[in-house]
């Protein structure tokens, strides 16, 4: 059988394998999915890749499979590990961050001022990536930048370093890595001015850096001659989908809950009502991640946001379940319970990624400011993910964020709606968006709508 393309998630545990045909076409079709245990502690992605390909002919029924073109997304060997360094939290650090995590990157460590001698032996320790240094708007505070550059490179990690800073720095920053032989990337300042946030080019960077220096899980040389076009974190590949879809359908707002993350991607410039007493710019484009809030490697965290007890009420034998819960629910009664722990998470994610309304008192009176992301003006709540897609009660789930009380916090309104990737595709059409814009929206599009 023919496939035009096949896309790859290559994620920590388990590898996906999504084939498209009539690519290029106005009619281009899901044809179906593979799925495999990630073989990283094998030696080998590709051993994982291959299951993944096995796996689908299986469900095709079909003994040989012909691929056109092949894609990637990874978050193998822990993803894309990243340490930012700027020069004032809430203004340069806040916006390197923000670009950081867009990309898909997997924020280690965050510092604001002159790195310390402790700060330096955590990096090592961290062994990032890739280091984000920022700092200064153009033609303001150039020290800070310089000094953090000479000390990073001085740490000898052999890490590309991108510069988002001050761009009076730029030739001093390309001779102190020219001299230490370090691969530097230099991109527009991520903060040129005062309240003003500039993140594309840094997430766009990011991106190439991965796919170019970043293959280094077991085998990943190897997936790299069989994949045809751009390797991206997953996560990275999730937001370009938001913000393609975003475009055709308007303000949104996607949650991938996980097995150990839960990811919120919102793709809104807010309310104008809002953007008045805003006190800090936001990102257009915002993801946030949330490592405490996944339902099996970290469903302890959200037993403890619940409270055991409370849960108890609900599942007399919920200590039972705890112990035993597994990647997949198998009964109705593990199922049930599994959709509570990502109730949870997408309640607490969303407490976490939205902004909120403030009063402040002073010498002239009460004064209003909001605070953070306003999702006030979304039209679409998304569901994809492991749990956001296969558990029976996803639509409730998600339905739960409309019924969450409003008083100061910045949530959608409760005429958005549900839509669920019932294909469980975003991540593979955010890099298959790439190079086939056009056939990736009819592909979400298609998911979303599925059975309705």
């Amino acid at each position: 059988m023919r496939i035009d393309v096949l896309v790859a998630e290559i994620g920590s545990t388990t590898t996906v394998i999504n084939a498209f045909n009539g690519i290029g076409t106005p009619c281009p079709k899901f044809i179906g999915q593979g799925v495999a245990p990630t073989s990283v502690l094998q030696g080998d992605v590709t051993i994982g890749l291959k299951g993944a390909i096995n796996d689908l002919k299986s469900k095709l029924k079909v003994d040989e499979l012909i691929y056109g073109e092949m894609l990637a997304t990874s978050s193998a060997a822990g993803g894309l590990r990243m340490t930012v360094h700027g020069l004032v939290y809430d203004m340069t650090v806040r916006a390197a961050k923000e670009a950081a995590l867009g990309a898909g990157g997997i924020i280690k460590m965050v510092t604001a001022g002159k790195l310390r001698r402790t700060d330096l032996k955590k990096i090592k320790e961290i062994n990032p990536n890739i280091i984000l240094i920022a700092g200064g708007v153009d033609y303001g505070e150039r020290e800070t930048a310089l000094y953090n550059m000479e000390q990073v490179v001085s740490l000898n990690l052999n890490v590309p370093i991108i510069y988002a800073g001050n761009i009076e720095n730029r030739e001093e920053v390309k001779e102190i890595c020219e001299e230490a032989d370090v691969k530097l990337y230099i991109v527009d300042n991520v903060y040129p001015k005062i309240d003003v946030l500039n993140i594309e080019p840094t997430r766009r960077v990011i991106q190439d850096v991965f796919e170019e220096h970043i293959i280094h899980a077991p085998g990943m040389s190897t997936v790299r001659e069989m994949v045809t076009g751009p390797i991206i974190p997953t996560p990275g590949a999730v937001m370009e989908a938001a913000k393609l879809l975003k475009d055709d359908l308007g303000d949104l707002v996607i949650f991938d809950v996980g097995g150990a993350t839960t990811d919120v991607h919102s793709v809104t410039e807010g309310s104008e009502e809002i953007s008045k007493i805003l006190i800090s710019p936001e990102p257009y484009a915002k993801r946030t991640v949330e490592g405490d809030l996944g339902v099996y490697v970290n469903s302890m965290h959200i037993v403890e946001k619940i409270g055991l007890e409370k849960l108890k009420e609900e599942f007399p034998n919920a200590e039972q379940l705890i112990r035993n819960i597994k990647p997949i629910p198998e009964n109705e009664e593990e199922i049930k319970f599994v959709e509570r722990l990502t109730k949870e998470a997408v309640l607490i994610s969303l407490e976490r990624h939205a902004g909120i309304i403030r009063y402040i008192y002073g010498p002239t009176g009460k004064k209003t400011v909001a605070e953070g992301k306003d999702l006030t003006n979304i039209k679409y709540i998304i569901g994809t993910g492991g749990a956001l897609t296969r558990l029976p009660g996803r639509i409730d789930i998600l339905k739960s964020i409309l019924e969450k009380k409003k008083d100061v916090e910045l949530y959608p309104g409760k005429d958005a709606q549900i839509l669920i990737d019932n294909d469980y595709i975003f991540a593979s059409l955010g890099v298959l968006s790439k190079k086939y814009p056009e056939d990736a929206l009819i592909l979400m599009k298609n998911s979303l709508y599925k059975n309705q």
